[in-house]
């Protein structure tokens, strides 16, 4: 993140800059301008967001109610971190195919996870929901004896470990989440001087956990470390563009001051929107090709983020801003009944 700020404020302005000077990339339309000035725009319909909240709300509440009655009903589909089960590590002398370990394993209904380890990827880790005895483990590797010459003398490590574990995970992750969403509503109490902004994001927070936490209970994901480990970036990640769009609120508030809420919400979800559907793509084009390439335990920590990036955006639309309006209306409700009401007629004694 620090790196992150770095670049954007110093090497990207640098090189903007550089382009800037040039006389061949000057021109409007490598900026994303067009030739009169005015900005291209990836949409250029104005839409009324407030207006349409209630059908948002349903549809959120919706999601995450029915994924509530399946975790109730059939759980959450938990890993070996949260389950517990066997772990073995082995020397495999070089790299070896996954998913050939997988099949000479298979007569032994592990349904493993199976991860690399080492210099040069020439271990693997096998974990399984499955407590195996000594007996059963000795066996998995004189299997893996056969066809790859491993020894029992080649196992670094093999134990058992129960469930304890995983619920610590959990009771962690839930306090990290508490004490992340506490933070941030601190600080944006204090940014924005207003509670209203903080308990607004802070909704939108808790909203995107409940969300992916749904999908997960609906679609039979495996819920594991890198599905904590994904939880806590989305909490940060989706803050962002929540922000912004609070930011351009409190603006155009002070701007427009004659105008009302619900107009200048609106105005500001429109003139934001480009940019945090932009944000969100950009970050979904690095994921997909991730989710696609790479190995099953850099999978299981993406899927979350992926779904988690397009809930944030959603919400930071949908929910967050609506809410904040919600909040506003009594607000201005009483200003508007104070402006309005007749003045009292003054007696003479």
């Amino acid at each position: 993140i620090v790196f992150s700020i770095f670049t954007a404020v110093v090497v990207t302005q640098l090189f903007i800059s550089l382009l800037a000077s040039s006389k061949k990339f000057a021109k409007n339309k490598y900026f994303g301008v067009n030739e009169d000035g005015s900005p291209k725009q990836l949409l250029n319909k104005t839409f009324s967001f407030i207006k349409h909240r209630k059908v948002y709300y349903i549809v959120s509440v919706s999601i995450i109610v029915i994924g509530l009655l399946f975790m109730m009903i059939g759980g959450m589909n938990y890993g070996i971190d949260f389950t517990g089960g066997t772990n073995i590590q082995v020397e495999m002398g070089k790299q070896v195919d996954i998913d050939e370990v997988k099949d000479t394993l298979k007569d032994y209904e592990l349904e493993p996870t199976i991860i690399y380890a080492g210099e040069g990827n020439t271990q693997i880790v096998i974990k399984t929901i499955k407590s195996l005895e000594n007996a059963e483990r000795s066996e998995i590797i004189e299997t893996l004896g056969d066809k790859y010459g491993v020894t029992q003398d080649d196992v670094l490590a093999s134990e058992q470990f129960g469930p304890s574990v995983g619920d610590e995970l959990k009771a962690n992750a839930l306090k990290a989440v508490i004490i992340a969403a506490i933070g941030m509503l601190i600080y944006i109490v204090i940014r924005f001087k207003s509670w209203k902004y903080g308990f607004s994001a802070v909704v939108g927070v808790v909203h995107d956990v409940l969300m992916v936490i749904a999908f997960y209970a609906i679609f039979g994901f495996t819920v594991n470390n890198p599905f904590i480990a994904a939880i806590l970036t989305l909490v940060g990640y989706s803050i962002n563009d929540t922000i912004v769009i609070f930011d351009r609120i409190r603006e155009n508030k002070r701007i427009h001051n004659k105008d009302n809420n619900e107009t200048n919400i609106d105005r500001s979800l429109n003139q934001t929107l480009n940019r945090t559907i932009m944000t969100s793509l950009t970050t979904l084009v690095v994921m997909i090709p991730l989710c696609i390439m790479v190995s099953a335990s850099i999978r299981e920590f993406v899927i979350p983020l992926m779904i988690g990036v397009v809930v944030g955006c959603l919400s930071s639309i949908f929910v967050c801003s609506p809410i904040y309006f919600e909040l506003c209306r009594n607000e201005e409700t009483s200003k508007y009944m104070k402006a309005t009401a007749p003045k009292a007629k003054k007696t003479r004694k």
